[in-house]
């Protein structure tokens, strides 16, 4: 007779990115058996998705404790400087490509086993009587079911884009024109560079990756003639979307919305404001060449229309909630986030900064043993950082482990926006762009030097970027977030 009995199973930890393989170690710490459950050949799958992207948190909120604890007691592992700012790239390859292959890890996490769902072993959402004793199963896309106590689903939101339909649904036509469409975050300097590249693209969304997107797709419109690029948002203004600017406490954060604003200010940007995709239509049969056309529908039955060569569709995530349909989860009808979570991670209340530390009693259920954390926890919300994920498993490890004072002590500085320095600002943005820190000051010096004989900051940084042999767009970039340094408020106009 097999031995179904609680203590004698594991903890399933679903998914091994960033916050799955942060569970696995606290779980590791605490000797608490463990399975990782990973999609993907390789840990990290999602974060390998967007390599080319620079993040706008630097490594010291990139990183958890204990994974830094097991990390530097195995040996050979270099800590990146805490200030730097990572790529994806550098994040699997320094952080969580070396943390999956410890020993401490690496037996325990199974690759290439997709969850398909989640119940209790012979039991369906309708029983009462014993469920919380009773072992959770997860079935695998082979057929192979597994037994756990507890379940940490980090399995994120990457696979399940948000549509580009301005309601939440699919804009009509939109499954049949995804060929013309991209999600996330193309990398137009690699890989999609050819769909970009002397094309028109729009980029639909007001969040970082639109913002990313569409500072990347400028660099390469300098450097591709005939690249031209509309930015459409559903707001009447596109305020929110420049962030803090040099008053943002995570200074790339802040340089990117700077960096927005000049492409908007200077043209660099057509920017379609009031714009809510109803309709997508392909006006051809060959993606490689042929366009798409975005219809959108006002309020009093007029439409708008922008026609472009591809579409980047820069409109979020959302979680699959189909993988826990035998579960007994308490959802907030708004955020698709546990109840007593939503509140806290409200976008229309909080940034991704000024979110309320939470632990497993605000990730928990009325299904005990489940949780959901990470990108996925916060359902709707974009306001997530990996450091507010590393703080929720740190909880709920202690909690299985069952050191409840540990898991009820939930403490997190986050970063937001308030009180960072123009100038580091300014070297984030100088990173991202590909400059290094002298041609930074040098920049800085020469835009100095020239203010007096120029019209506007804008100009004076054209000069200097000139005589520098910087690139334009770069410079205005720069320029624009570092305009109160300056004392310009006119340091975006051209």
């Amino acid at each position: 007779m097999v031995d179904h009995s609680l203590d004698r199973l594991p903890v399933a930890v679903i998914g091994a990115g960033p916050v799955g393989l942060a569970a696995a170690a606290h779980l590791a710490e605490r000797s608490v058996p463990f399975v990782v459950v990973e999609a993907g050949n390789a840990p990290a799958s999602a974060v390998r998705a967007w390599s080319h992207i620079q993040l706008f948190s630097p490594w010291e909120y990139n990183t958890d404790p204990a994974a830094r604890r097991l990390l530097e007691a195995a040996g050979g592992w270099e800590e990146p400087d805490p200030s730097a700012l990572p790529t994806g790239g550098d994040l699997v390859k320094q952080y969580l490509q070396p943390l999956a292959e410890l020993p401490a890890l690496a037996p325990h996490i199974r690759y290439g086993a997709t969850v398909t769902a989640i119940s209790r072993l012979g039991i369906d959402r309708l029983r009462t009587a014993g469920r919380e004793n009773t072992p959770f199963v997860l079935r695998l896309d082979d057929g192979e079911e597994l037994l756990a106590r507890a379940v940490i689903d980090a399995s994120g939101t990457w696979h399940q884009p948000n549509p580009v339909g301005a309601n939440g649904l699919p804009a009509h036509g939109e499954r049949e024109a995804a060929a013309w469409i991209n999600h996330g975050l193309p990398d137009v300097f690699g890989a999609d560079r050819a769909q970009h590249a002397g094309r028109h693209t729009i980029v639909v969304g007001a969040g970082h990756s639109a913002a990313n997107t569409l500072l990347a797709l400028a660099e390469l419109a300098d450097a591709e003639p005939g690249t031209t690029i509309t930015w459409a948002i559903r707001a009447a203004d596109p305020a929110a979307s420049f962030g803090g600017g040099s008053d943002d406490e995570l200074p790339a954060r802040g340089a990117l919305g700077s960096g927005l604003k000049m492409l908007v200010d200077t043209g660099r940007v057509t920017l379609a404001a009031n714009f809510r995709t109803h309709s997508v239509r392909h006006l051809g049969d060959d993606p490689s060449r042929d366009q798409v056309q975005l219809i959108s529908r006002n309020p009093d039955g007029t439409e708008q229309t922008l026609t472009g060569d591809r579409i980047v569709a820069a409109t979020g995530f959302r979680p699959d909630l189909h993988l826990t349909d035998e579960l007994r989860l308490e959802m907030d009808p708004i955020m698709s986030a546990p109840r007593a979570l939503a509140p806290l991670i409200d976008p229309n209340q909080h940034s991704c900064g000024t979110v309320t530390p939470h632990g497993y009693r605000e990730l928990a259920h009325p299904e005990p043993g489940y949780y959901a954390v990470g990108m996925k926890s916060y359902g709707r919300a974009p306001t997530f950082l990996m450091l507010t994920g590393y703080e929720q498993v740190r909880s709920i490890a202690a909690a299985l482990a069952g050191d409840m004072e540990a898991a009820q002590s939930v403490e997190l500085q986050l970063p937001e926006t308030g009180v960072c320095s123009v100038t580091a600002g300014g070297e984030a943005l100088a990173f991202r762009l590909g400059l290094t820190k002298d041609q930074h000051e040098q920049l800085l010096h020469a835009t100095a030097k020239h203010l007096g004989t120029s019209s506007s900051a804008a100009d004076a940084v054209l000069s200097a970027a000139t005589e520098l042999g910087i690139d334009h767009t770069a410079a205005l970039q720069l320029a624009a977030y570092a305009a109160e340094q300056f004392d310009a408020p006119g340091a975006t106009g051209c």
